[in-house]
């Protein structure tokens, strides 16, 4: 359908709470995940959240087989989760490397939780509930955080790892 322009950190609205969404039968909605997808697709990401092009609704998707921004990843299933909950599964948390196409050109070390369960529905309005942990937990819990106003640098704990993709692994090609 169309790609849509991805709001950049600065941007006030990425720092708002989304909304429920209450009607699972609309076109609106049909065609935001479309531009979603396409929107995602054209960025090379592996997932985005309807607050990151200006819509302040409760949609992320993620999804992908293999992913150049993150080329170690294990895949994780395409997946549209709309109205998410989160429940941390155990306290345990690990460190592993964000980026956001909220915020292109920087990576930071970011502590999230080993293993979830998320809950939620998908766009049919059927229940989504699945425990997961690597890094599908980390997607989800990283698109998440925009429905609530929050960016991964917000969470990075120690700024001397947190900078910029090029020079803080001048090996990989990035698709920033």
């Amino acid at each position: 359908m169309t790609v849509r322009t991805i709001l950049r950190m600065g941007d006030p609205h990425l720092l708002e709470m989304a909304l429920p969404v209450r009607d699972f039968s609309t076109n609106a909605l049909k065609v935001l995940i479309e531009d979603m997808f396409d929107t995602m697709e054209a960025a090379g990401g592996v997932g985005l959240a309807a607050p990151q092009i200006g819509v302040g609704l409760q949609v992320v998707i993620f999804g992908f087989e293999r992913s150049e921004r993150y080329p170690d990843a294990e895949t994780v299933p395409q997946t549209i989760l709309i109205n998410p909950l989160i429940t941390a599964l155990s306290a345990e948390e690990e460190f592993d490397w964000e980026g956001c196409l909220s915020v292109p050109g920087l990576r930071g070390e970011v502590p999230r939780f080993s293993r979830i369960r998320y809950q939620g529905f998908g766009l049919d309005g059927r229940a989504i509930d699945r425990t997961v942990e690597g890094f599908h937990a980390r997607v989800v819990q990283h698109e998440c955080d925009h429905l609530i106003g929050k960016l991964y640098p917000m969470r990075v704990r120690d700024f001397t790892r947190f900078g910029f993709t090029d020079v803080l692994f001048p090996d990989r090609k990035e698709v920033d």
